[in-house]
């Protein structure tokens, strides 16, 4: 089996705070390596700490056991840190269809506006810092009067 195939299989593994996206949309996976027999993923969480980090390891060792692989090694690294650069547009895309704002690049998250994903108005504000989890902030629209999350940079 090539890289390939495994990028395949890692595809159908879900982030399970936010199910829309898979870990390649979310950008975790740093690496994928053949060392003969075994199979490694090079994975760094979203940030440290994350508590999906470990339903994300466990549901990658048993998509690539269900798939023959028998040697698994799942390595996280933390540096360098995962910033929403690393997401991929098709998993922002998701994230905007699913109501969630997608992040901004990190390099314009100051000046940029966040926008609905519901009515795609620009007019929105701040709520909380924190949404439903810790890497989401907590936004209403003012047209629209609907509350969303918005995927924070980093």
């Amino acid at each position: 089996m090539n890289q390939a195939a495994i990028y395949s299989i890692l595809q159908q593994v879900n982030d399970p705070e936010v199910p829309v996206l898979n870990i390649l949309d979310l950008g975790i996976v740093r690496d994928v390596i053949l060392n003969e027999d075994e199979v490694e993923v090079i994975i760094t969480p979203t940030y440290s700490g994350c508590p999906a980090m470990d339903a994300i390891s466990l549901d990658i060792r048993l998509k690539l056991l269900e798939n023959g692989f028998k040697k698994i090694k799942i390595t996280t690294i933390l540096s360098p840190a995962w910033t929403t650069d690393w997401m991929s547009e098709a998993g922002k895309i998701k994230l905007k269809e699913y109501g969630i704002a997608p992040p901004l690049y990190s390099k314009n998250a100051l000046q940029g506006e966040i926008i609905c994903p519901h009515c795609h108005s620009s007019d929105t504000k701040l709520l909380s810092q924190f949404g439903s989890t810790a890497c989401k902030a907590l936004y209403q629209c003012n047209e629209c009067k609907e509350p969303f999350d918005y995927f924070k940079c980093h």
